[in-house]
């Protein structure tokens, strides 16, 4: 053909739920991955909330290659040698507790059904730049070829090229970033579920905080899949370049703990992946259209992080759905310039992405506090392990044993500050 009605750039969970959405309308797609498949280069912790999913393809996790649904939620503080840990579970867990996937296994699912609705997904094909008519982006090139399009929809991540050459937003700072690195260990699934305490296809997402990141900024992962598990760490890279520290470094620390290596023993590491996270909410949102062309998902910053929750596939879903449905109405309409195509923002501000964005806009800012990984995990676990043993000694009240502990370790005033910012931003 000699022109796209869209070409989407990416075919993660942001460019598969855009090009699904408007091939289903009828719209000539082309999607340009440049992995080798559709997940290739792609990475993320595991855990997946899907109320978007079930909106584009209800009763999808019948379908869809998921590994597990969460069942049992772990929130802990590490120390080197002691944890501390919110264990929460339910016998009325359902879907809306979400899922753990595998993103090699899960995007080619997506892609797939992005091209049954009628998209073209073409793989190992990169976009370096754009064409342009009038000023208005035209479609883009790969290499000397070029491919016209009434509009491009940039979902390619968040270290797009793309998107600062095009204008809509300036690179991300090393505090607006957080760099996330994972092993898949390979485990028996009847020893899995031993380990974690699981039946038939229940699925545990462990968080930690604390020394699995060296006190820096940022935590630690563990999922359970099918018949493996996704361990890492995600921690900000300004943190990571100022201590002079590799990220593997600190998921080697990680997979070191006594906690950790209980339930990893005896596993063998099948797959490493490393990738970007931008985490600073509204900090960092962008110029979301100018004339023939909108952005997505991470590239877009559309990512939620608020210490216990980190959402991104949700999210990029949702703005994916919602540039579809804003190129639907253009090309309708005719019209691909920046007044139509704002549209686009109207979308995003009347659903959840914007609205839980600017909810927890305060987060990021909070969560850059050092005493959340450093004082406040040597705190409550050196409270926890007074509590526990008896020395022979007489013990104090739980009040006064935590009292005691934050001795030399916080005031009572940086407490109190620290727990009004943490109602301000969570």
């Amino acid at each position: 053909m000699d022109k796209f009605d869209a070409i989407v750039v990416g075919a993660g969970p942001a460019g598969c739920a855009t090009a699904y959405t408007m091939a289903r309308e009828g719209l000539q797609v082309l999607v340009l991955e440049r992995g080798k498949y559709p997940g290739a280069k792609n990475m993320w912790g595991g855990a997946f909330f899907g109320p978007v999913m079930e909106e584009i393809f209800p009763d999808f996790w019948k379908e869809a290659p998921v590994e597990r649904s969460v069942s049992r939620h772990t929130i802990s503080m590490l120390t080197e040698h002691e944890s501390l840990s919110f264990d929460f579970r339910s016998d009325r867990a359902d879907k809306n507790h979400g899922f753990i996937i595998l993103r090699a296994k899960f995007d080619q699912w997506l892609a797939k059904k992005a091209e049954q609705a009628g998209a073209i997904i073409a793989t190992s094909l990169e976009a370096d730049d754009f064409l342009y008519e009038g000023g208005a982006v035209a479609g883009v090139k790969v290499g000397s070829e070029s491919f016209p399009a009434s509009v491009v929809i940039l979902a390619d991540g968040a270290n797009s090229l793309l998107a600062a050459k095009a204008g809509l937003r300036k690179e991300f700072g090393l505090h607006d970033v957080k760099q996330g690195v994972k092993e898949v260990i390979q485990l028996p699934r009847e020893v899995i579920e031993d380990r974690f305490g699981l039946q038939d296809d229940e699925g545990a997402a462990l968080e930690f905080i604390g020394s699995c990141t060296r006190g820096l900024p940022g935590g630690g992962f563990l999922y359970t899949n099918h018949d493996s598990l996704s361990v890492g760490v995600v921690v900000q890279l300004a943190a990571v370049g100022e201590q002079k520290v590799k990220a593997s470094d600190l998921l080697e620390d990680f997979k070191n703990h006594p906690l950790i290596q209980r339930y990893i023993s005896k596993g063998k590491t099948v797959e490493y992946s490393a990738h970007l996270i931008p985490v600073t909410g509204v900090k960092i949102l962008p110029t979301f259209a100018k004339d023939g062309i909108l952005i997505t998902g991470d590239a877009a910053g559309l990512v939620l992080g608020t210490g216990l929750i980190l959402e991104g596939a949700n999210f990029a879903m949702a703005s994916g759905v919602a540039a579809a449905q804003t190129v639907i109405k253009a090309k309708k309409a005719g019209d691909f310039t920046t007044k139509a195509l704002d549209h686009y923002e109207g979308l995003l501000k009347s659903r959840f992405v914007l609205k839980e964005l600017n909810a927890f806009k305060r987060a990021p800012e909070f969560l850059e506090n050092e005493r959340i990984y450093n004082t406040y995990p040597e705190l409550l676990c050196s409270a926890a392990m007074k509590m526990f043993e008896n020395d022979g000694t007489v013990r104090e009240g739980s009040f006064k044993t935590l009292m005691g502990s934050m001795k030399g370790k916080i005031s009572i005033w940086q407490l109190m500050k620290d727990a009004w910012m943490a109602k301000e931003s969570l």
